[in-house]
């Protein structure tokens, strides 16, 4: 697994009110972990605000037994399942362990499949590994699980296959073991304390390509006191399941299913009718452009291959805009100085492609650069997404308000426009209004280049002739930026010296 001669194994029990089996369950643990024959091995407790002698019992095994790996923690508030199972992870963490192993203190499951369930991560064959009841179905039912219970898991697991498109026998064995690595690479501190900690946790394994492996294990139902609410876990899995996806299609936002925390980096729409495909269409070829706000810049390569001289200005500069631009400013358009350096004789098109919903005072903005660039007459371009848009409307009904990575409620937005609200920003600001549109949701994105994508778009796209305000997933305005008071005085002065010198010539 790595250049180390010996793995470090921590062998993680979460417990709670085990007084009578948590000593069983530790006597079942194979003497090649206590005795670190083949790897050097930590078995942990963390005992979750017991009400019973849990960590008393456990302190007295170690003593008794003289059992030097072994490691008992108390938790003085109840942290919940998945709370508990943070800590855990987070100290396999800061303790440099390879392989971390969790591990039930009520003794359903089997301490004795440890090194089964350890050998596909030491062989590197998988990232995570779960022991199944349900690889074996009819052994489950042998090993005394509740047919209700067998149906539940049953059915839950089929719904998350389907939705996550994946294919696991069980969604909901908490026996499990994982690569340290793994753990460091998703966000599982975000994840819920309760018992759907577990189907968090996957998801995010499977939304990171990681390989989830899985080993059979026997089924064990005694006399354990059960803290699952079934109803309560049965509805938060799928919740959580459902936002995952939600999060993927740029509806819905959360921390734990973020897993790069970059949201500067757009994909190109320009091959199907979206914002970017939009703003090239009205500019003319041969045109001098100012692209505010550019990003990767493939506006400004399809720009430039329609022989447009493109300056681009944004807070990031990347390789690519620099590639197509004819000159790039690194600028913040919320600073205190969001002057453009712009010096040529002429200006054709201001593009402002989705820019104005992320500044703090967009009306300042606009005025600023009008004053500075009036005088050109240029077409000025601008997107924006539509609050108004029919899903907003209905999550609004049901009192949601959800951000998302991409999309109308863009985590980083800071202004919400609706087609009203953007042409009174504009003529307040100054702005003479030529046309505004509805442009389609991009359906692309989601779904890929294909005719369903390609249907959505159409079905859209008639909507939005019903509906402008309701169907339209972003708004597209064309318009031009009226002279300022400064500009019209100085035209004015100069116009009377004009008439002044006609006058006087003799």
């Amino acid at each position: 697994m790595n250049s180390k001669s010996r793995l470090k194994i921590l062998i993680f029990i979460v417990a709670y009110n085990h007084e009578s089996c948590i000593e069983s369950v530790l006597d079942r643990i194979p003497d090649e972990i206590w005795d670190q024959l083949h790897y050097e091995t930590k078995v942990l407790i963390i005992d979750d605000a017991s009400m019973d002698k849990t960590t008393i019992m456990t302190i007295l095994y170690k003593i008794n037994k003289d059992k030097t790996n072994l490691v008992v923690l108390q938790n003085p508030v109840n942290q919940g399942y998945g709370g508990n199972q943070k800590i855990g992870y987070h100290y396999a963490i800061e303790n440099d362990f390879d392989i971390v192993v969790l591990l039930h203190g009520d003794g359903q499951y089997a301490p004795e499949n440890l090194l089964e369930l350890i050998k596909p991560i030491v062989e590197d064959r998988a990232d995570a590994v779960f022991g199944s009841r349900m690889l074996n179905k009819r052994d489950a039912l042998k090993g005394g699980m509740p047919l209700y219970k067998f149906i539940g898991n049953q059915l839950l697991t089929k719904i998350q296959n389907i939705l996550l498109k994946s294919n696991l026998s069980e969604f909901h064995s908490g026996y499990r073991v994982y690569s340290v690595d793994t753990l460091r690479r998703i966000p599982f501190q975000y994840n819920s304390n309760d018992f759907d900690f577990d189907t968090d946790i996957i998801i995010q394994l499977l939304d990171n390509g990681l390989v989830i492996h899985e080993v059979p294990i026997p089924t064990y139902y005694g006399d354990e006191i059960c803290y699952v609410n079934g109803l309560k876990y049965a509805k938060n899995i799928i919740k959580s399941t459902i936002h995952s996806r939600l999060q993927s299609f740029n509806i819905f936002y959360t921390l734990k299913f973020d897993y790069t925390q970059d949201n500067t980096i757009y994909s190109s729409k320009i091959d199907f009718l979206s914002s970017h495909k939009f703003a090239v269409d009205e500019v003319e070829r041969g045109s001098l452009v100012l692209d505010i706000g550019c990003g990767s810049g493939c506006v400004a390569k399809a720009l430039k291959e329609k022989g447009c001289k493109v300056f681009g200005a944004d807070h990031c500069i990347q390789r690519d805009l620099t590639d197509n631009c004819f000159h790039v400013q690194e600028i913040d358009l919320n600073g205190p100085d969001s002057k453009i350096d712009y010096n040529e004789k002429r200006l054709d098109a201001i593009l402002l492609l989705d820019i104005l919903e992320h500044l703090h005072f967009p009306e300042g903005f606009l005025i600023t650069l009008r004053e500075q660039f009036a005088q050109y007459k240029p077409k000025v371009i601008i997107t924006t997404a539509n609050i108004a848009f029919i899903i907003m409307r209905l999550s609004l009904l049901i009192g949601e308000f959800n951000y998302g990575k991409r999309g109308i409620l863009d985590v980083s937005h800071r202004r919400l426009f609706t087609f009203k609200s953007i042409m009174k920003t504009l003529k307040n600001s100054g702005y003479s209004i030529d046309r505004m549109i509805g442009l389609p949701i991009p359906f692309p994105l989601i779904f890929g280049r294909n005719r369903f994508s390609a249907f959505l778009l159409f079905i859209n796209m008639l909507l939005i002739k019903l509906s402008k305000s309701l169907f339209s997933y972003q708004i597209a305005v064309v318009g031009e930026p009226t002279h300022s008071l400064s500009h019209l005085l100085e035209e004015a002065i100069k116009a009377g010296h004009k008439s002044k010198e006609t006058f006087l010539k003799p």
